[in-house]
């Protein structure tokens, strides 16, 4: 017997704290600040997310470019992006969207920490409710006597091992990401 799907479903959950993580504004322009914004785009007909239908590019530390595939949803594009109220102010040139990324003040670096923390948290609890899962399920499995107790132990032991090491790896993208929040 094994953990089955626990450590996929673990690496869901830290795949979306990096994701999660990512979404916040350092100072400095990256991809990752309006790629997951949906657009309705053709007229509200097609939900999808910035990064399908255009590139993004960072072509200085405080420009992001975005070059849509199709220029009939450039005006979609810009207006949500101020609808995804993010603090970027996007400018159409031509056939193409600028944003400049203005540096972020001591006050607003504090904030996002801040935003880092609890989206850090969710995370952890999300962790610990796969976690609570799987201990639920062994109880109960135990309990129905489809598993000794010799068995039940090591697997709660290797559960806890896998939970503690997705821990450790949310705190490494934490860490990541204050360091680069800090960083002026």
């Amino acid at each position: 017997m094994d953990l089955g799907d626990v450590p996929g479903r673990m690496a869901k959950v830290l795949e979306f704290v990096k994701t999660d993580v990512g979404t916040i504004r350092t100072g400095k322009a990256t991809p990752a600040l309006v790629e997951n914004i949906v657009i309705n785009a053709y007229g509200g007909t097609a939900k999808m997310r910035l990064v399908e239908l255009a590139t993004i590019m960072a072509t200085d530390a405080a420009t992001l470019v975005i070059t849509p595939y199709d220029q009939s949803v450039i005006g979609d594009i810009k207006r949500d992006i101020i609808a995804a109220n993010t603090g970027l102010t996007p400018v159409l040139d031509n056939t193409l969207i600028r944003i400049a990324v203005s540096s972020l003040t001591g006050e607003r670096r504090q904030e996002y920490i801040k935003l880092l923390h609890r989206k850090l948290e969710d995370g952890r609890v999300k962790l610990r409710q796969v976690r609570h899962d799987k201990m639920n399920e062994l109880k109960r499995m135990f309990e129905e006597k489809t598993l000794i107790e010799d068995e039940k132990t090591r697997l709660e032991e290797e559960l806890q091992k896998l939970t503690d090491k997705m821990m450790a790896e949310v705190e490494k993208i934490g860490e990541a990401k204050e360091v680069e929040l800090t960083t002026v």
